[in-house]
């Protein structure tokens, strides 16, 4: 069956992520690593924020107590936590998905949370870049639930094995995989187009 859609992950794939260490210069005086990790834990261990059930507000008022903040410190917090959550963009990945177009539709699929798409959207103008952009926070399902990547289908009017995946947790691939869609684990831009276009031409 040819390939007809290609999906990507934004973080660690569309854009360069740090890790959290930032955080720990936002903590309380004096709170120890291991009480900044168990504090950082308790902000949602519901897993509430990637499927929407938290709101941007919410949860940075949860970062303030974790991390001691007083009130008029969250504006500027909250600024710093978005340039980590964008990161840096990846020039090559962004232009690979770009000349997909319009040969193959193209899509996002992202965890997320509330605000992403506007502060993405106003660094990178990831809109305009694919076809369809799917953000978990905003229909209510995340990777790697089955029910995202059903989403994803329908939205692009493909079959799952009309559909490559790339994305940088091994799980997510897996799950997808599982699904019946082409999924690429990614670490690095060069390998990751070079095995995608092998997957396309192979269905050419």
């Amino acid at each position: 069956m040819a390939v007809k859609a290609v999906v990507f992950d934004i973080g660690g794939v569309l854009e360069r992520v740090a890790d959290e260490s930032w955080l720990g210069t936002w903590r309380h005086r004096g709170m120890s690593d291991a009480e900044l990790d168990a504090a950082l834990a308790e902000i949602d261990p519901d897993g509430l924020i990637p499927v929407g059930r938290m709101s941007e507000d919410e949860y940075l008022d949860r970062y303030a107590n974790a991390l001691g903040l007083a009130p008029d410190r969250i504006p500027d917090f909250a600024v710093a936590l978005w340039d980590w959550y964008c990161g840096e963009l990846d020039q090559q990945m962004c232009d690979f998905a770009a000349s997909l177009r319009p040969r193959y539709r193209t899509a996002i699929l992202s965890n997320s949370s509330d605000g992403a798409r506007r502060e993405e959207q106003a660094r990178w103008g990831f809109e305009e870049l694919v076809d369809v952009v799917i953000y978990s926070h905003e229909v209510g399902l995340a990777k790697p639930d089955p029910l995202i990547y059903q989403l994803a289908c329908d939205r692009l009017e493909v079959a799952p094995a009309e559909m490559v995946l790339v994305d940088d947790v091994p799980i997510i691939v897996a799950s997808a995989a599982k699904f019946g869609i082409r999924a690429v684990l990614h670490r690095a831009a060069g390998s990751t187009i070079a095995l995608v276009e092998s997957l396309l031409h192979a269905t050419d």
